[in-house]
């Protein structure tokens, strides 16, 4: 009896139709020469996190249903008077997706939650980095149907990262935009 090895359908559909379609659009050589996503970091500083410890595992938690991955607190980098803030104080939570994971979580993320955003008009196409990856905020964790929210104690945003191989940034966004993400003024081709 053969084995199926499970196959999330954006990665399916980035072998069969994104590739084909880059290569045409930008005219590259070999298939080796097609952007792809490598990562998908996800990153939450939390507000509030030097009074009250809890709200930190409490976003690990969180985060770690989201992803389908488990995710780890940050700690700062340097003490910081003002703020009472030392040196390896939990201030955060990330966690970085890639394979499997990575496609399972874009395909929930572009048709679960995005559309769950209240007055949800696209996301915005201008927040390239230069060298072809992308950020993406997102203002209310509870758009994602992994979290509860009757038992979330706190509303707090987190930093979407698409890391990409692409070189320029209309690369990645052609990437993306062929791998379903929804941007607001889809430029005509």
């Amino acid at each position: 009896m053969a084995t199926t090895t499970y196959i999330p359908r954006l990665q399916q559909k980035y072998r069969d139709e994104v590739k084909a379609a880059l290569m045409k659009k930008f005219g590259y050589k070999t298939v080796m020469q097609v952007p792809r996503l490598v990562k998908i970091c996800l990153n939450q500083g939390i507000n509030g996190a030097v009074s009250d410890k809890k709200l930190v595992d409490i976003a690990v938690d969180e985060m770690t249903r989201v992803a389908g991955q488990k995710a780890i607190a940050t700690l700062s980098k340097k003490d910081i008077s003002n703020f009472k803030l030392r040196k390896n104080m939990p201030i955060g939570a990330r966690v970085t997706l890639r394979g499997t994971n990575m496609y399972d979580f874009l395909d929930r993320l572009v048709a679960v939650s995005l559309p769950r955003v209240r007055d949800f008009k696209g996301v915005n196409e201008k927040a390239f980095d230069g060298r072809g990856n992308y950020t993406l905020g997102i203002t209310e964790q509870i758009i994602f149907p992994e979290i509860d929210i009757d038992k979330v104690t706190k509303i707090a945003g987190m930093d979407i990262t698409f890391v990409t191989t692409a070189n320029t940034n209309e690369e990645a966004y052609e990437l993306l935009k062929e791998l379903g993400m929804p941007f607001k003024n889809m430029k005509k081709d």
